[in-house]
């Protein structure tokens, strides 16, 4: 079996709150996921590339090319209402029940190009099958800790390391309990805020430095097991109870106040609706008796000092998603020329739990990452896998921060496809496997960087 970036771990929302999911054990490892990949469109064609590495073509689980996929081969997939549509550079293959692109070796990259959809890439293998005639269903077989730098480098913004060990701690702390997620779909997770963006393969190495450094940790609580472990945009000055959101209180996603996402890039927002808009809403939808004087008036002059979770009995929440708000902390005045009503909110998300850009703004301030994951899980601690060999990972953290201290030495530097930094990081990996030393003279040999097993 062949060995893929980040399986070194093993030695080791987003969407919605999963609160019957079952927790894993605290050091259980998981080596590979299998993601949905364009979960939200649907995909007529798609058309694969490769730009790095050498690939084995199955289909129908027997193997029809032998590593003779790679740069300047295109492969073509389409759905039909027996399975999916095969060609090779033209030459055309046939229908299959299931087609399967897979990895050769550790460095490995294929850019995937749906039609009508924007380009992504993707390390890993790639299993393709049909929904309908008219409809792929691409499934990326993937490394965790790899699937984990995607949804990182997906989810959250940034240039400090501890900012992407922080998004890492608590993606993998969803990931480990939410594993079945997907299970009766025949994959873990898809791509979408439904579990966690997954929109690319990580290309940026201070966001692998960030994952590097957080391998092995969890978030859990008093009990330790795994808690759930929602973040969103901004809280706006102030996160929410969990009950307030979704149906169940739980200890550690308590509502606390949270300056340090003032200021920020979704601190603030307005919407401007209709006055006989907004007001009929609560008449008709909610049954709100909007001639009464003191309910009109609270429907016009509400205000929130603190977060509040109703307005007359109304879910915030509910109102969120009626009129497409950024979020349930708002105020309500009126427009003295318009008559409009004008919402003035504060913050972008369900606000439960870790804010990302008060995160952004801590790590700045020099806050330590556990004390910022404390700060929004309210008693929860940091697990750290005791299996994962820290001298291992160190040695990572190590060579990454060579290759990003060489790149800012050499801003602009034109770099071949076996210069790029995660081929680099892929040979120092196949090294230490092999327990030689590091010879940097060797990153030139074709031998030296493309291993077999």
């Amino acid at each position: 079996m062949k060995k893929f970036l980040f399986v070194l771990f093993a030695l080791c929302f987003c969407g919605t709150l999963a609160f019957a999911s079952q927790p894993v054990a605290e050091d259980a490892h998981v080596n590979r996921v299998k993601i949905r990949l364009f979960s939200n469109v649907k995909i007529e064609a798609l058309y694969v590339s490769f730009d790095l590495g050498l690939y084995d073509l199955y289909a129908n689980d027997t193997m029809l090319l032998d590593s003779n996929l790679g740069e300047g081969i295109s492969v073509e997939l389409k759905p039909s209402t027996s399975g999916v549509y095969l060609s090779v550079n033209g030459y055309e293959y046939g229908t299959y029940k299931n087609v399967v692109l897979k990895a050769t070796d550790t460095a490995c990259i294929m850019c995937l190009n749906p039609k009508n959809v924007k380009q992504r890439t993707y390390e890993g293998d790639l299993i393709v099958s049909a929904f309908d005639k008219a409809n792929l269903k691409i499934i990326n077989d993937v490394a965790f800790e790899t699937y984990l730098a995607g949804v990182v480098q997906s989810e959250i913004y940034g240039n400090q390391s501890d900012i992407f060990r922080i998004q890492a701690v608590i993606s993998r702390t969803w990931s480990l309990r939410n594993m079945s997620k997907h299970k009766s779909d025949g994959y873990n997770f898809c791509d979408y805020v439904h579990c966690q963006a997954y929109q690319n393969r990580c290309v940026r190495p201070d966001i692998i430095l960030g994952t590097m450094q957080s391998a092995g940790e969890t978030i859990v609580g008093d009990d330790g097991k795994l808690i759930e472990t929602p973040f969103h945009s901004n809280s706006g000055g102030q996160t929410a109870n969990s009950e307030d959101v979704w149906r169940a209180a739980l200890p550690y996603l308590r509502s606390v106040s949270d300056t340090f996402s003032y200021h920020m890039r979704q601190s603030e927002w307005v919407k401007v609706i209709k006055k006989d808009q907004w007001l009929n809403y609560f008449s008709k939808t909610h049954k709100l008796n909007i001639q009464n004087d003191s309910v009109r008036n609270t429907l016009l002059t509400f205000a929130q000092p603190e977060r509040k979770a109703k307005i007359l009995g109304v879910p915030l929440t509910r109102v969120r998603t009626d009129f497409k708000l950024k979020s349930t902390f708002f105020t309500v005045t009126t427009d003295e020329k318009t008559g409009d009503v004008v919402l003035n909110g504060r913050g972008y998300g369900h606000g439960v739990g870790l804010s990302q850009e008060g995160t952004i703004r801590m790590v700045s301030l020099g806050i330590s990452y556990d004390s910022i994951i404390r700060h929004y899980y309210t008693g929860a601690h940091i697990h750290r896998d005791e299996s994962v060999s820290e001298t291992y990972v160190q040695n990572f953290v190590t060579e990454i921060t060579k290759i990003i201290e060489e790149d800012k030495a050499n801003p602009g530097q034109k770099k071949s496809k076996k210069d790029d930094w995660l081929g680099k990081l892929f040979r120092v990996r196949d090294r230490q496997d092999r327990e030689e030393e590091f010879d940097p003279a060797k990153q030139e040999m074709e031998s030296d960087w493309k291993v077999e097993w």
